[in-house]
């Protein structure tokens, strides 16, 4: 799908400018010429590097899950759209240097894909999810030559969703829970611990731990740590904001209204909503 020999810079605004129809392979190649055209002519887009734009592509991507969150299927083609573009821009930016193109990024991708699901076009059989993923693991550690199952644990997530990955990296295993009441009990232990503790630090130990233990019991009601939160974040939010309109309806400054007040708003809100 990439573009054959060197083009000039009025060819690839030509391109961008007038062949916005046609096959997706030429749709693709409009793409790609634009971000050329940006990358020689825009004095922002050429002074990026690959490092510059890691916060933006961050960002999208959180802007990306934002528009699924509100299931507003205009605003997620839109954020695919400016993904797909950081995508577009680190290929570029590494083609410039001579580290690889996007068809290495396809080939290596259709590699691994194909490499770590043997049970699709192999011999191996896995009837269920943890036997993919028991797999999936133990191909990676050979494909990469990693000593460690947490070799590779991106550093730059989360820390609630690193617990997550690092969770599910030894669960492929076998070293895990055998049920979720093992882990609710483990949960208390922890709650416990933590009521024990006396100084900060131990407080902050018995904390970390106890996040740690609700990060492992959500793998076990399967849900992802970061959606549960958010969804409750952005309910939260939502709940609130209904309160401060209230607030603003009374003609009284928060500080007018006493604790019960406004917790009877909460309440209120909450049944509404």
């Amino acid at each position: 799908m990439e573009q054959s020999g060197k083009r000039t810079i009025a060819e690839l605004k030509d391109d961008v400018l007038n062949n916005s129809g046609g096959s997706i392979q030429e749709k693709f190649n409009r793409v790609i010429s634009l971000v050329q055209v940006l990358r020689s002519e825009c004095p922002w887009d050429r002074k990026q590097t690959p490092e510059s734009l890691t916060h933006l592509l961050l960002e999208e991507s959180y802007e990306l899950v934002h528009a699924i969150d509100e299931n507003d299927d205009q605003e997620l083609k839109k954020e695919l759209g400016d993904l797909f573009l950081h995508v577009a821009f680190q290929v570029l930016m590494a083609e410039e240097s001579g580290k690889f193109t996007f068809s290495g990024v396809f080939d290596a991708l259709c590699d691994k894909l194909i490499s770590r699901h043997p049970h699709v076009f192999g011999q191996t059989v896995a009837g269920n999810e943890q036997e993919v993923l028991k797999n999936w693991e133990s191909l990676k550690l050979k494909e990469k030559g990693r000593r460690s199952l947490l070799d590779g644990v991106p550093k730059a997530m989360s820390e609630l969703l690193r617990a997550y990955r690092v969770q599910k990296k030894v669960s492929g295993v076998g070293f895990d829970w055998t049920n979720e009441e093992g882990v609710l009990d483990k949960l208390l232990e922890e709650i416990e611990e933590l009521k024990q503790a006396s100084s900060k630090e131990e407080k902050e130990e018995e904390f970390g731990d106890l996040l740690f233990t609700i990060v492992n019991y959500s793998r076990f009601i399967g849900t992802n740590p970061e959606d549960a939160l958010r969804k409750s974040t952005n309910k939260f939010m939502k709940r609130f904001m209904a309160v401060e309109e209230l607030v603003r309806q009374s003609e009284k400054s928060w500080q007018e209204h006493t604790a019960e007040e406004l917790d009877a708003l909460w309440e209120k809100v909450k049944k509404q909503q």
